[in-house]
C-alpha cells in the first residue's frame, strides 16, 4: 500500500452540482421577470434554459431506466414538467426540474464525498521503510515491498513502516490512530507496533509479522470500504413509493389522454383533461412535503454548531434508536490533566512543591504527560527553577538537577521495585501514575487523567430518554480508565481495548439486532465504526480529517449536548414531513377526484397544485425559528441526574 496525495472533492467539481446550478440560477432569474410583467419571449428563453440544464441528466437517467424496464421518477418529472409547458404552466414545470436536478446533485455530493473520506486513509499508510540488510546495512524500500521477517528501523518522529513487534530500542509511539488511546504508549522489546503509528523520541529495530494487506491500517481502509459499499441507501420517504406512483400516474395519465377520443369525445378536451390531471397529480407538493422541513431542520442545526451534511442524514438521525460512543476525544477532552498530587508520608515536602519539582523537571519533555504537568503548576501559579543535565529514556520517564537536586519523574514501575501504594491505588481507579524521586528517595506520586467534557453525562441522560435504551461505551483504552469516564458519564456498556474491526462488530451486531445505531466518535479508528453504523457523528474541534468525512453530520463546536439537541430536531423534522404529506396526499386526492369525476378547471387545478405547495412549503420552514432547536434537551437532563 503506497500513501496517496490528498484529494478532496469540490461540490462545483461535480457535474450534477454545475447543471443544477445552472438551472436554479435560471430559474431565479426568470421568475421575478415573469411576475414582473417581463416580455414573454425572454421569460421563455429563460425557463427554457432552465428546462435543458437541469432536465437533460435526469431525462437521460430516467430513459436509461426505461431501458432496463423500469420507470424511474425522474423521467416522469421531465416528463409532467413538458406537458406543464404544454398547456402554458411553463413555470410550474421549471420548478420541478429545479428541484429534482438539486435532489441528484446532492446524491452525487454524497458519494463523491464517501470516495474522498476512503481516499484519506491511504495517507495513513507509511511510503517507505527503512530495511536492514544482513550485513549491517539499511536500504529504502516501499513500504509494500516488506515481507514477513524482515528487520526495519523506525527512527524518531518517524511512522512506524509495518504491523510487527519490537526486536530492541525503547519508544513511546502514539497509535491513537489504531487504538484511540490519549497517551502514547511505551515500547520495549517484544511489545506490538502498528503500521502508520508515530514513534516518539527512541529508535526502535521491527520485525515485520504481517504482510501489507494484513496491516491494521489496510484493515481500516477495507472496512470503511465494505461498510460504505453495503450500508442499504436510505431513501427519503416518498422515494420509496416512487416506482409504484409513477407507474399508476403514466397509466392514468395516458387512459385519459387516449380512451375518451376512442369512445367519440373530442381530442383538445382529452388532451387538456389529461394535461390537468398530471399538474393536479404531479408530486411537486409531495416532494415540498419531504425536503423543506428537513432542509430547515439542517440550517437550524448549522446556526448551533451542527453540519449535517443532507436531508437523508436528517430522516436517518430521526430513527436512531441505539447510540454508542468513542472515548477519547468524544466523552472526554482528549487531553490528560492532572488530577492530584500526593506526597508521601515522611517525604518532607507539600503538594505545591512536589508539583513544582516535577514540573521543572519535565518543562523541557514533549511528552503529554509532561505538558500536563508543567501546565498544572503554571496554573497554580507555582516559580518553576531552572533544569540542568536533562535526561529522557522512553518508556521511563525523565531525570534532571534541579536546584542541586537530582529528580526523577516517570513510571512507578520503571524506577522503583516497589510500587508505592498511592500510586497502585490511583492506577486501580483508571488514572496514569507518575512518580517523582529526589536523589533516589521517593517524594510523591501525581495522578494524570483524561478529562470527562462537562456536558457528557448531561447527553447521556438525554440520549438515554430519547431512545430509550442507555448509550454504550466503545473504546481502544484500557479496561480501568474506560470503566472510570463511562461511570462519570452514567454509561453501563463498557467495551474496552477494541480495534477498529471490533467497533464495527459491535455496531454490526446492534444492526443485526435491528437497532438503528448512532455511533459518534473522533478519531481515525472510529471511521470504520461510522461508515458502518445507521448514523455517524464525528466532533468536529478534535476529529480526524478522515473521521469528518466518513460521518453523517459533525459537531463543530465539540459540545456534546448538541447530539441529543440535533436528534430531537430531526423527530420534529420528521412529524412535519407526515404533516405535510397528509396535506399533501389530500389536496391531490380531492383535484385529482375532482378532475375524474367532474370537470376541473385548469385554473383553478394549478391554484390547487399552486396552494398546496405553497403550503407545505410554508410548513417545512417552521423548523427555521430558533426556538425549533433545544439546547436544554441534554442540560436537563444531566442536572436531573
Amino acid at each position: 500500500m503506497t500513501a496517496a496525495p490528498r484529494r478532496r472533492t469540490r461540490i462545483l467539481g461535480l457535474p450534477e452540482a454545475r447543471w443544477a446550478s445552472a438551472a436554479l440560477l435560471l430559474f431565479l432569474l426568470a421568475l421575478p421577470l415573469d411576475l414582473l410583467g417581463a416580455p414573454a419571449p425572454l421569460c421563455g428563453a429563460l425557463y427554457a434554459a432552465t428546462y435543458v440544464t437541469g432536465g437533460w441528466g435526469p431525462g437521460l437517467e430516467g430513459l436509461k431506466a426505461l431501458g432496463n424496464r423500469t420507470l424511474d421518477v425522474d423521467l416522469l418529472m421531465v416528463v409532467a414538467a413538458l406537458g406543464a409547458a404544454s398547456i402554458g404552466q411553463v413555470r410550474d414545470g421549471a420548478l420541478l426540474i429545479v428541484i429534482f436536478a438539486t435532489s441528484g446533485a446532492l446524491e452525487a455530493m454524497a458519494t463523491a464525498r464517501t470516495a474522498d473520506s476512503v481516499r484519506g486513509l491511504l495517507d495513513l499508510a507509511p511510503a517507505t521503510a527503512t530495511r536492514l540488510l544482513p550485513d549491517g546495512g539499511e536500504e529504502t524500500v516501499p513500504a509494500e515491498a516488506l515481507a514477513v521477517g524482515d528487520a526495519i528501523l523506525v527512527r524518531p518522529g518517524e511512522r512506524v513502516g509495518a504491523d510487527g513487534r519490537v526486536l530492541d530500542g525503547r519508544s513511546d509511539v502514539d497509535q491513537a490512530t489504531v487504538t484511540g488511546e490519549p497517551l502514547p504508549a511505551a515500547k520495549v522489546p517484544g511489545d506490538e507496533v502498528f503500521a502508520g503509528t508515530v514513534n516518539g523520541t527512541g529508535a526502535l529495530r521491527v520485525r515485520v509479522e504481517r504482510d501489507p494487506a494484513d496491516w491494521v491500517v489496510a484493515r481500516i481502509v477495507r472496512l470503511v470500504e465494505s461498510a460504505s459499499a453495503t450500508k442499504a441507501p436510505t431513501q427519503l420517504f416518498i422515494e420509496k413509493i416512487e416506482r409504484r406512483y409513477s407507474v399508476g400516474m403514466v397509466a392514468a395519465t395516458l387512459v385519459l389522454l387516449l380512451v375518451p377520443p376512442a369512445l367519440g369525445a373530442d381530442l383538445e378536451s382529452s388532451l387538456l383533461r389529461a394535461m390537468t390531471f398530471m399538474i393536479v397529480a404531479s408530486p411537486c407538493a409531495v416532494v415540498l412535503a419531504t425536503m423543506p422541513p428537513l432542509l430547515s431542520a439542517i440550517a437550524n442545526a448549522g446556526r448551533h454548531g451542527v453540519l449535517v451534511k443532507s436531508a437523508v442524514v436528517m430522516e436517518r438521525l430521526a430513527q436512531v434508536d441505539a447510540v454508542t460512543f468513542d472515548k477519547t476525544g468524544t466523552l472526554t477532552e482528549g487531553t490528560p490533566r492532572v488530577t492530584g498530587v500526593h506526597p508521601l508520608d515522611g517525604a518532607g515536602i507539600g503538594a505545591d512543591a512536589l508539583l513544582a519539582l516535577a514540573a521543572a523537571a519535565e518543562r523541557p519533555s514533549e511528552h503529554p504527560l509532561a505538558r500536563a504537568v508543567v501546565g498544572e503548576a503554571r496554573a497554580r501559579g507555582l516559580r518553576l527553577a531552572a533544569a540542568a543535565d536533562f535526561a529522557a529514556v522512553p518508556g521511563v520517564g525523565v531525570t534532571a538537577t534541579v536546584d542541586g537536586v537530582t529528580v526523577r519523574v516517570g513510571a512507578p514501575a520503571a524506577l522503583l521495585p516497589a510500587v508505592p501504594a498511592a500510586a497502585a491505588d490511583l492506577e486501580e481507579r483508571g488514572h496514569t501514575a507518575v512518580v517523582v524521586l529526589r536523589d533516589g528517595v521517593p517524594a510523591g506520586v501525581i495522578g494524570l487523567a483524561d478529562r470527562l467534557r462537562p456536558d457528557a453525562a448531561g447527553a447521556v441522560a438525554a440520549l438515554t430518554a430519547l431512545t430509550g435504551a442507555p448509550p454504550a461505551l466503545l473504546t481502544g483504552d484500557n479496561e480501568r480508565a474506560a470503566a472510570r469516564l463511562a461511570a462519570e458519564a452514567g454509561i453501563a456498556d463498557v467495551r474496552a481495548g477494541l480495534l477498529p474491526q471490533d467497533k464495527v462488530a459491535a455496531v454490526a451486531q446492534a444492526r443485526a439486532a435491528g437497532r438503528k445505531v448512532l455511533h459518534v466518535g473522533d478519531g481515525v479508528n472510529d471511521a470504520p465504526a461510522l461508515a458502518a453504523a445507521h448514523t455517524g457523528i464525528a466532533m468536529g474541534g478534535t476529529g480526524a480529517d478522515l473521521a469528518l468525512e466518513t460521518a453523517d453530520a459533525v459537531v463543530v463546536r465539540d459540545e456534546l449536548a448538541a447530539v441529543p439537541a440535533v436528534l430531537s430536531l430531526a423527530r420534529s423534522a420528521r412529524r412535519l414531513v407526515v404533516q405535510n404529506l397528509v396535506i399533501a396526499g389530500t389536496f391531490i386526492a380531492v383535484l385529482v377526484t375532482w378532475d375524474l369525476a367532474g370537470h376541473l378547471p385548469l385554473p383553478l387545478g394549478v391554484a390547487g397544485h399552486e396552494g398546496s405547495t405553497v403550503l407545505v412549503g410554508l410548513n417545512g420552514l417552521r423548523l427555521l425559528r430558533r426556538n425549533a432547536w433545544d439546547p436544554g434537551v441534554g442540560v436537563t437532563a444531566g442536572r436531573g441526574r
